[in-house]
């Protein structure tokens, strides 16, 4: 199997285990020394924060959280890769309210004892530059 499809495998992997509010199968990709940029504070996250706001987070939908990876493209080099996507989650929330954002999405990789791991990811929203600075969670591709 191609690196390309290995890690088009894990993208596919995590956004199974996100849709189970599965976090361990989610922990089991990250390489132990992950670093994160999230949408929500701090500025970064590694492993502990990782999975206690994973943890929060799938807590706060009703039921399945729902992504679609959308114009995924992944570029390898030896024992590195990384790809990037736009990603439309949907589900609904424990408060009645219905999330429908677009994201988009980093994910680097490193291929460390044989195995593909996510070494950093990054997640983002651009943000209105009115001097609002709100995010802007309408748009879509």
């Amino acid at each position: 199997m191609s690196a390309e499809a290995e890690i088009r495998g894990l993208v596919a992997a995590w956004t199974k285990a996100a849709h189970a509010k599965d976090v361990d199968a989610i922990m089991a990709l990250y390489a132990p020394e992950i670093v994160t940029f999230d949408l929500a504070p701090p500025l970064q996250h590694k492993a502990d924060d990782i999975r206690k706001g994973l943890k929060e987070w799938f807590a706060t939908f009703r039921g399945p959280v729902e992504f679609a990876v959308r114009d995924l493209t992944v570029t390898t080099s030896g024992d590195a890769a990384f790809c990037h996507s736009l990603n439309h989650l949907t589900g609904d929330r424990t408060g009645g309210e219905r999330t429908d954002v677009w994201v988009r999405a980093t994910i680097c990789f490193e291929r460390i004892k044989g195995a593909w791991k996510v070494v950093h990811e990054h997640i983002s929203v651009p943000f209105y530059m009115d001097g609002s600075y709100r995010a802007s969670v309408d748009l879509k591709p």
